[in-house]
């Protein structure tokens, strides 16, 4: 088993934490609840589809300012898949292939799991996708948004209930709760606005690569796109 001293690094650089005392310690049970466009993968996948559909351009200004907290992410949701309406579902498929895990994640999963940690994954993509990608990864549990789907085509719909940030931060408590894990001992990481509530729910909040708004919730930022930093910030 790796031990926790054999985990600090001697560059701190980018990471930036107030009262780390405070934070969870790998000497217990935790959880970490990741988000995954953007965070846990490098690409916003409904971009990506967009990109296919050939409305990239305008349904990534949508994502932008729901991501910054500038529209809401219900409604903005609902906007892009409608535009997406009449693509193969092939095209989500295709998609899954090419989307790119961020570096560190394998190794920050890996680590938690020996130390004996749950890892959970909450997504305002779509779950035709991570139902595929997310075992390979070894993640415990997830959600994310379904698509409809009407004869091999997408309908421009998302069947309810929306991933939205309530959505993520319940899936937390709830994960935490049916492990008997203290919510103390809970991490989560995202980078947009839609991340806030579980940012603000976890035991330690952690901000990667993230909007200015969502850095100012949190208790901990990561500016350096490497996932395995966030074990500097673990006791």
């Amino acid at each position: 088993m790796t031990k926790v001293s054999d985990l600090k690094t001697q560059n701190l650089i980018n990471i930036h934490s107030n009262n780390p005392s405070n934070n969870p310690s790998l000497k217990k049970p935790g959880l970490l609840v990741l988000d995954v466009d953007a965070t846990l993968i490098e690409e916003e996948v409904i971009d990506l589809l967009g990109d296919i559909a050939e409305v990239g351009c305008d349904l990534a200004y949508i994502t932008s300012r729901a991501m910054q907290g500038k529209m809401d992410f219900n409604t903005s949701l609902k906007l892009r898949v409608s535009m997406l309406k009449g693509l193969d579902y092939s095209c989500v498929k295709q998609v899954a292939q090419n989307i790119h895990v961020t570096n560190g994640a394998k190794k920050l999963i890996s680590t938690l799991h020996s130390f004996g940690w749950k890892v959970g994954a909450v997504s305002g993509g779509f779950k035709q996708v991570l139902d595929d990608f997310l075992p390979k990864l070894n993640i415990d549990f997830w959600v994310a948004n379904n698509l409809e789907v009407v004869d091999s085509k997408l309908s421009g719909k998302v069947i309810d209930p929306i991933v939205n940030r309530q959505y993520k931060a319940k899936a937390l408590t709830n994960w935490a709760s049916k492990n008997n894990i203290d919510i103390a001992q809970s991490v989560a990481i995202g980078d947009g606005a839609n991340d806030i509530d579980m940012i603000k729910t976890a035991g330690l909040g952690v901000a990667f690569c993230a909007k200015q708004l969502l850095k100012s919730q949190a208790k901990a930022s990561i500016d350096t796109r490497g996932l395995s930093l966030v074990l500097d910030l673990l006791s």
